[in-house]
């Protein structure tokens, strides 16, 4: 029987699930947008229903976030905390329209509460963090660069003796497949972090054997909250993405985001929760860095990776805090 405790997490972890849907609209969708080879509604429709798909496909990253992350021996009120300052950061990054990691916020608000709450960092599955957060985290951007700025030379190669008219008229088209798989891929990675998460609260609450796969019902309940998010569109992050970084062509998204969804799609088979906006927007970089360097906004770019690098200390420093506090409240 689910106790109060346990009810709240699974109705934070919706709510983070549903913030992450339309903070990260913008992932599968901003660069189709941008050159108008999709109409903002359709693009979130199909972005909605693939997320949704995705999210139902595996559940590796699931996995790594219930048992790889933290010592299940934690009480849920650790949990509470690691998704309010989740959700604190996501809905501060929206407001000003940074692309940022809701995962690392997750994952850095995980670990905060999980220390501040034992008082020892023995709590924490070092060796999960390094293998499949800190490397993904710094490797899966410079990937989604390389990548980005690679397969666009190579597409410059090719085709070099069409017209511009003529390579536009033929990867709006395309667009929409790398779009539609961009979609996919946002939805079978960051789902997965709510499904962990509740899975990891029900094993606390010794509902769940240790090292338990993720219940189909947690699989279905973040699957369509992460839909409902993203069908509201987060707009504000669809222009930084879509319109501030660079001038993009259909030729331009079909790239970055083909690149992007190579590189998830790998992480995803390994389990390691990355950042799709992380690889999005580096892919995106690398696409326009190929054409010239002074193609991307770097002054843009520099306030994203900012952004980045101070997602996990501020979101471990805020589930830190909300836990001290929530232990006075609990006399626990």
């Amino acid at each position: 029987m689910l106790d109060a405790v346990l009810v709240i997490v699974i109705i934070l972890a919706v709510c983070f699930d549903f913030i992450n849907g339309f903070h990260d609209t913008a992932n599968s969708i901003a660069t189709s947008v941008s050159t108008r080879v999709l109409t903002p509604r359709i693009a979130v429709i199909m972005a909605a229903c693939l997320n949704f798909i995705g999210a139902l496909v595996s559940h590796s990253v699931a996995k790594t976030i219930s048992s790889g992350i933290v010592s299940s021996n934690v009480q849920n009120f650790v949990v509470i905390a690691a998704l309010i300052a989740a959700i604190i950061w996501d809905l501060i990054t929206w407001h000003f329209g940074i692309p940022s990691s809701s995962s690392h916020a997750l994952i850095g608000g995980l670990v905060g509460a999980a220390i501040a709450y034992s008082g020892s960092l023995n709590i924490i599955i070092w060796k999960g963090v390094l293998e499949k957060v800190i490397i993904p985290l710094i490797a899966s951007p410079i990937l989604g660069f390389v990548l980005g700025f690679l397969f666009m030379k190579l597409l410059f190669m090719l085709l070099r003796r069409f017209s511009q008219s003529y390579v536009n008229s033929k990867f709006s088209k395309l667009q929409i497949v790398s779009a539609a798989w961009m979609a996919f891929s946002h939805g079978n990675n960051d789902a997965q972090k709510s499904m962990g998460i509740i899975t990891f609260a029900l094993i606390g609450a010794g509902l769940l054997p240790k090292n338990s796969n993720v219940p189909i019902w947690v699989m279905i309940l973040c699957a369509i909250a992460m839909a409902l998010g993203t069908s509201i569109g987060g707009w504000r992050i669809i222009k930084t993405v879509g319109v501030n970084m660079i001038k993009l062509q259909p030729i331009n998204g079909f790239a970055a985001e083909t690149a992007a969804a190579l590189v998830i799609q790998a992480a995803t088979a390994i389990g390691a929760p990355v950042s799709t906006t992380h690889v999005i927007s580096s892919a995106i970089m690398g696409v326009g860095a190929s054409k010239r360097l002074s193609a991307v906004r770097w002054g843009l770019a520099r306030n994203i990776v900012w952004a980045w690098l101070l997602t996990i200390p501020t979101t471990v420093l805020l589930g830190a805090v909300i836990t001290l506090i929530l232990k006075v409240v609990s006399g626990n």
